[in-house]
């Protein structure tokens, strides 16, 4: 089934100036006090941040937890918006939460990534959000599930909402990584590719959950063509009541933004463009081969599914696979192919052959 969404380019919502990439949302992860989110927006605001976000309300594992100002703190943000200039946005994760921000005025929301995991709320909010005009940005659903992050745009999209973005955050895992979220890249990339148009930011804090991570998980994100980054800034860190330690302070982030180089989408170079349509039209080829070949391996995987049930053998051999799996990595490093990329590939088609000889044993 072909997806489509109806939407707005960013650069047709009159919220960021585009002649300095990356376009940047910044700001605390929560508003604690008044004084501290009018000190980050000024201190934002002197090196050109134009989008200042904070958290209002915030989403914690544990009771007891500092869960945001609430609503007050929407005051606030509509003093930054008053004295500064600057549009202002905060996370949303109920029509409530919706309601209040309409009612201040706030310019744009973002849905977190526990609420994008959850359907129901989804939809309250983008049945809340109906007849507005105010952007909305959708972060990663918690788990890797490209179909519910693209089913929650859906759902904002049916309800009206054509100035639609994204957010990668990364995923929560129980691997062993010096990330707070497993980055998969590929996943935005896949979201990327199926809606060109859909802007999309990276969200380098929540993905690293350390500073010292930011500017390479930014960098990745620029090498990759993403549209922008949001990242949380707080004026002194140290007294941060969420999140201390991936949140930099305005200076820190000036600098970070100032080392960072921004990939072109595009050049008129004649002599780029005629070599990279080269490169590609080989790629096109193996690739074409590649599909060859698999089909070539499906139909072979058939036949020993045929055999086996013929023979009453079942179908997984898991020493067997084991081994050749192992085999296939070690070969796989005299071409320059990493364990994680080789393992993911043959796994994958392994996979599709046990689905097929299941069928035959299911005739």
């Amino acid at each position: 089934m072909e997806r489509k969404l109806d939407i707005i380019p960013v650069s047709e919502w009159g919220f960021f100036d585009e002649s300095i990439p990356p376009i940047v949302v910044a700001g605390p992860c929560s508003a604690e006090s008044e004084l501290q989110v009018m000190t980050t927006a000024r201190e934002l605001s002197d090196f050109g941040i134009h989008v200042y976000r904070a958290g209002i309300w915030k989403p914690r594992t544990h009771p007891g937890s500092f869960e945001g100002v609430g609503a007050p703190g929407l005051k606030w943000l509509q003093r930054v918006q008053k004295e500064l200039g600057m549009k202002v946005c905060t996370e949303v994760a109920n029509e409530k939460h919706v309601y209040e921000c309409v009612k201040y005025g706030i310019d744009m929301v973002w849905i977190g990534a526990r609420t994008t995991s959850n359907p129901f709320l989804v939809q309250e909010i983008a049945d809340a959000l109906r007849d507005t005009d105010m952007p909305v940005l959708v972060k990663n659903p918690v788990n890797p599930d490209l179909g519910l992050w693209i089913g929650a745009l859906e759902r904002l999209n049916r309800a009206g909402i054509r100035k639609l973005g994204v957010v990668h955050r990364g995923f929560t895992t129980s691997q062993k990584i010096p990330y707070r979220n497993l980055p998969l890249w590929q996943i935005a990339v896949e979201l990327r590719t199926l809606f060109p148009d859909l802007a999309v930011f990276a969200d380098p804090s929540h993905m690293g959950g350390s500073k010292e991570y930011l500017q390479p998980l930014s960098q990745r994100a620029m090498d990759l063509g993403f549209e922008g980054l949001m990242v949380e800034s707080h004026c002194d860190p140290t007294c941060a009541l969420s999140d201390a330690s991936q949140q930099l302070v305005p200076t820190a982030l000036k600098s970070m933004l100032e080392s960072l180089t921004v990939r072109r989408k595009s050049t008129s170079d004649k002599e780029y463009n005629e070599n990279i349509e080269q490169l590609r039209t080989h790629i096109d080829v193996i690739d074409e081969n590649l599909l060859i070949a698999l089909g070539s391996r499906m139909d072979i995987s058939r036949k020993i599914g045929r055999f086996k049930r013929e023979h009453n053998i079942a179908i997984i051999q898991p020493q067997r696979w084991d081994s050749l799996l192992e085999g296939m990595i070690e070969k796989g490093r005299s071409y320059g192919l990493t364990e994680e990329f080789v393992r993911t590939v043959f796994n994958a088609i392994h996979d599709a052959s046990v689905a097929e000889q299941n069928k035959i044993l299911e005739q």
